[in-house]
């Protein structure tokens, strides 16, 4: 799978076992930055930029890491047409894609380890949404929130 990866300057210290990960498991990596803490990098510049990489095309998942994950998953949720969520255990990583269909993971570098991370990786990207008629209506339900509050 291609997938879109994005770091603030907090996030960065999980940036080498987020890339080590999906090396490892043979996935193609939209690499967004940033690959340093000196300079302030902010969250919604990297949310934007994980976004549009989905939008068009170029990846069709992404992790994007700040400092607790919070930040992340709030701004990239702003995005029309992502559906972005903190996780820090396996089984939201894996179940927010089942049955929401999330396509963006956040993780807070603060929070989780690399071991942690990985596995949280690795679930949300096994994962497949599993298109059930209550999971395709609520989901429906969400882009027709998305299409009402975007057009006012």
């Amino acid at each position: 799978m291609r997938v879109a990866v994005a770091f603030d300057h907090r996030g960065v210290h999980l940036r080498e076992a987020v890339l080590e990960f999906l090396r490892g498991d043979g996935h193609e990596t939209v690499d967004l930055g940033t690959d340093t803490d000196a300079v302030r990098i902010d969250y919604p510049d990297k949310a934007r930029e994980i976004g549009e990489a989905i939008k068009d095309g170029s990846a069709g998942r992404g992790v994007l890491v700040c400092g607790s994950g919070v930040g992340a998953s709030v701004a990239a949720s702003k995005i029309r047409g992502i559906r972005a969520a903190i996780c820090h255990d396996v089984y939201s990583a894996h179940q927010g894609v089942e049955h929401d269909d999330m396509n963006v993971l956040c993780l807070g570098s603060e929070v989780v380890g690399p071991s942690l991370a990985a596995d949280l990786v690795r679930a949300f990207l096994r994962a497949r949404f599993d298109g059930g008629d209550r999971y395709v209506e609520r989901l429906k339900k969400v882009e027709a929130m998305e299409r009402q509050m975007s057009d006012g």
